[in-house]
């Protein structure tokens, strides 16, 4: 098999295993009902660091395209687009920096950065661009949506404490989560990605 057929065929293998573990969800006790947690980062973050930082976005996106086909959309694609966008903002900063020098001092550091980019980006997204465009396809009020963060955590009463209290402390769970398991994954599951 030639070089370039085994890079598809891993990206290919990894992205399907991160769409299968998005369809296991487990709801949060801080965060409204349709932020849920998932571990599908984790084979993107190995193969990022294995195959390099294009092949991160490429599984990404395939990642959200093989979920919407076997388990369809229930946000108007709000959900896919947010997951691929934070998914981004995690595994790109990570995979730069631990392709730059391949230690797990740069695999750490690579990590926290990642993760203070999701943390970030997340909240930006959800503020100015995720929330408010689920609102309006939905005609769903704002006020409905943060009522529902409300509901499970009474410090949420606007959209600002809706990241803040809700969004912001999901993503960084989520990073921290998943870059852990990667850590311990990493080292065994690259000798096989890069025969």
């Amino acid at each position: 098999m030639n070089k370039n057929l085994k890079y598809i065929v891993k990206i290919g293998i990894l992205s399907a295993v991160a769409a299968v573990l998005m369809l296991f969800e487990l709801p949060l006790w801080f965060a409204p009902p349709f932020y849920k947690l998932d571990f599908s980062e984790i084979p993107i973050l190995i193969g990022s660091f294995a195959l390099g930082p294009l092949a991160g976005v490429i599984m990404e996106l395939l990642k959200n395209l093989l979920n919407l086909l076997m388990d369809g959309t229930t946000t108007a694609f709000v959900g896919e687009f947010a997951n691929f966008v934070t998914g981004c903002a995690f595994v790109l900063p990570a995979a730069l920096i631990y392709k730059h020098k391949k230690s797990l001092k740069n695999a750490l550091v690579g990590l926290a950065v990642g993760t203070l980019s999701l943390v970030l980006v997340g909240a930006a997204m959800n503020y100015y661009i995720l929330v408010p465009t689920f609102s309006e396809l939905y005609h769903l009020p704002l006020e409905n949506i943060v009522a529902m963060g409300t509901a499970v955590n009474a410090s949420i009463s606007d959209l600002k404490t809706l990241i803040i209290f809700a969004v912001m402390p999901f993503n960084l769970l989520k990073s921290v989560a998943c870059s852990a398991v990667t850590l311990l994954l990493y080292k065994r599951v690259s000798k096989i990605l890069h025969i």
